[in-house]
């Protein structure tokens, strides 16, 4: 947002900043691969709750732990493939095409974000494990979903704040 200001501003004052849309572009995978670990962890991702929002005990938990190992198992496929996209693009020397900015720094942030987010669902799966284990245990490293009546006393609560 800060670049864009900069580069109206620029543009506005006659100055137009070359290969602005090219670091632009190369500036997403910062946005949108580094923040998935975070929304994995106060659980703000998108999730299916119908079915698994009605589900109580260890059916609950073996439904959860399945799916985290799922997800789990597509973050390392994913890993290294971003990986050796990343190292080719090295390699080869790949350049934006008008203004010959370097594209390995951008594809090598998305291996150590699919890292961060691999290392925070194997935290879940441990978590989940547990509670397949100990069902009458307070979760601890898992997602809590909330009923839309805790989420409204939290928001009045915040509110009268």
């Amino acid at each position: 947002m800060i670049l864009t200001s900069f580069q109206i501003i620029s543009r506005v004052m006659g100055y137009p900043w070359p290969g602005y849309l090219e670091l632009s572009e190369l500036s997403i995978s910062i946005f949108a691969f580094l923040g998935v670990a975070y929304a994995q962890r106060v659980d703000t991702h998108i999730r299916m709750e119908l079915i698994v929002g009605n589900l109580q005990g260890r059916l609950k938990w073996f439904v959860e732990f399945f799916a985290t190992f799922f997800g789990f198992t597509i973050i390392l496929i994913l890993i290294r493939y971003s990986y050796l996209f990343a190292v080719d693009a090295y390699q080869i020397g790949d350049t934006t095409y008008d203004y010959l900015y370097p594209t390995w720094p951008a594809k090598a942030l998305v291996p150590i974000a699919f890292s961060i987010w691999a290392l925070r669902l194997l935290l879940e799966l441990f978590g989940y494990l547990r509670m397949l284990i100990f069902v009458k245990a307070d979760p601890f490293a898992i997602p809590v979903t909330k009923t839309p009546e805790e989420l409204a006393s939290e928001e009045i609560k915040v509110t009268r704040e």
